[in-house]
């Protein structure tokens, strides 16, 4: 006797057929992927009318992910020291991926809420901000918390914090200026002013390189409105 071989298509639609008529299954799974559609749409509606007044989302404590809670100044330290932006979505240039919706989806549904107040952090570079590489979507739970909802994208360079740490404030900025000026100065050619160069000599040149070097920072500064990272993390100025 041979033993017949299992067909699991068949199988597959007697499990469905348990539970769907057959009749209407058409019908039902185009009014799922509708009602998927309209969810879809309100969820990039209420991203784009993010507003800069702080909203709150009423979110169940048993469902929240504890390490993703954040209050205001942590974030407000981190773009500080990484010199990035945390504003509204509605400013976002970048592309939404398709699995922050479906997190948000997701999300949503675990809480029986509709999420609003969409929030971002960033570089400048990922914002459409208006004149005067690794994106985080947050949205408010009131008391100045926030709760990381997304992240995508690459890491920030190693060194970023590093780089930026210069351009935190005014004094931070005339350090790099110094440093840069030495560097210059000792790369100048012995007799390239004086034929016997002493040390006098060398702190001359440092002084006229720190005098050129500030002025190229500050004329680059005002030109092109950039200011202090505590100035911008919550800017939605390009020249703030």
């Amino acid at each position: 006797m041979i033993i017949p071989g299992t067909n699991i298509e068949k199988k597959l639609s007697a499990l469905r057929d348990k539970k769907f008529d057959p009749e209407t299954w058409k019908y039902q799974v185009q009014k799922i992927f509708e009602r998927e559609e309209k969810h879809e749409n309100q969820i990039l509606k209420n991203l784009e009318n993010s507003s800069s007044v702080i909203a709150t989302n009423r979110l169940g404590l048993d469902h929240l992910e504890t390490h993703k809670i954040y209050h205001l100044d942590q974030i407000k330290n981190i773009c500080i020291d990484y010199r990035l932006r945390f504003l509204d979505f509605k400013y976002f240039k970048g592309k939404l991926p398709v699995s922050a919706l479906s997190t948000i989806k997701d999300l949503e549904k675990k809480h029986q809420t509709e999420l609003i107040g969409f929030k971002i952090m960033a570089p400048s570079k990922l914002f459409k901000l208006e004149n005067a590489d690794d994106p985080l979507l947050f949205v408010p739970i009131g008391n100045d918390f926030f709760y990381l909802v997304h992240k995508w994208g690459n890491d920030l360079h190693p060194m970023r914090k590093s780089m930026m740490w210069f351009f935190k404030s005014f004094e931070n900025l005339l350090i790099l200026t110094f440093l840069i000026s030495l560097l210059v100065t000792f790369m100048v050619p012995n007799g390239m002013f004086t034929k016997h160069s002493d040390a006098s000599t060398h702190i001359m040149i440092f002084f006229f390189m720190f005098k050129s070097l500030a002025a190229i920072v500050l004329f680059y500064g005002i030109a092109l409105g950039k200011n202090f990272n505590s100035a911008i993390w919550n800017s939605k100025y390009f020249n703030a």
